[in-house]
């Protein structure tokens, strides 16, 4: 099977079961994410002091975070992955990254992986905008000279000069989220990745930012770059992706063409909402 281009739309499996291992970007096996987290909705300094003086524990939750979720990602493939918030997609990406280790199931990503995760998260506040190239690029795995390299065209795509003189060398700590955004994704894009996690970048920055970092992505995706892309934004990823996910509270509900998880996920949106206007008009 050969990989995917970002003209072509995927099948409706996310790959063949023919497809031989070596082909496969990303694999997911049976995939559980839980976390605990306190029961108490809102805790305060009385509660906490009985609680020490009778010696209680705090009641902690699981939170299921991600439950049961399997898929494969053949190279060249940009998959987009859609739902509510707090349907398990950031959690997903951060599995796939190796920031969360899984509670149970199994991830495999074969290649040189980038991630745009929380644009800025790794760097230093503290160290100039410059510095952090060097910080994000050591991070990546490359060496001094590789990233020297690489940081004139960094600078250059960031452009930063274009909304403060002299901002790549000063603290990133003076930065607004949008110049932390354009260093961070330029960072991502230009490490030459075999893998890019993507969660949401595309919605930080302004429009001229915004428009050069999408022709940026869909040059990656002329590369058969793999792409793995998170975001609210269903016109972004039917723009880009081949191949989509849908996620609900933590589990895989439809997995195929973005058209047609895009428009069934809309569908039960628009369900959901009719219902809670028929619930409000019957109180």
């Amino acid at each position: 099977m050969s990989s995917l281009s970002v003209s072509e739309k995927a099948p409706n499996k996310l790959v063949d079961k023919a497809q031989e291992p070596a082909k496969l970007a990303i694999k997911v096996d049976h995939l559980h994410l839980y976390y605990k987290t306190k029961a108490e909705a809102n805790p305060t300094l009385k509660a906490a002091m009985i609680r020490k003086v009778k010696r209680q524990k705090v009641e902690q939750k699981i939170i299921k975070a991600v439950n049961d979720v399997s898929f494969e990602v053949p190279h060249g493939t940009v998959l987009g992955v859609i739902g509510h918030n707090g349907a398990g997609k950031s959690t997903l990406l951060r599995a796939l990254s190796g920031i969360l280790p899984p509670t149970q199931g199994r991830v495999e990503v074969r290649g040189r992986v980038s991630t745009l995760l929380a644009l800025g998260v790794g760097f230093n506040q503290n160290l100039t905008g410059r510095e952090n190239i060097i910080l994000g690029g050591l991070a990546q795995g490359w060496t001094k000279d590789q990233i020297k390299d690489k940081e004139h065209l960094i600078e250059e795509f960031a452009d930063l000069d274009s909304i403060s003189d002299g901002a790549m060398d000063r603290a990133m700590k003076t930065y607004s989220s949008g110049m932390y955004a354009r260093v961070a994704f330029a960072v991502g894009v230009h490490m030459d990745p075999d893998i890019l996690l993507v969660d949401e970048a595309l919605s930080a920055g302004d429009a001229r930012f915004k428009e050069r970092a999408t022709e940026k992505m869909l040059e990656l995706c002329a590369n058969a770059r793999t792409i793995v892309l998170v975001s609210h934004g269903m016109e972004t990823v039917r723009q880009m992706a081949n191949h989509c996910l849908w996620l609900d509270h933590g589990h895989l509900v439809q997995a195929g063409d973005p058209d047609e998880v895009i428009d069934a996920y809309l569908d039960a949106q628009n369900i959901k909402k009719v219902q809670a206007a028929a619930v409000a008009e019957d109180v």
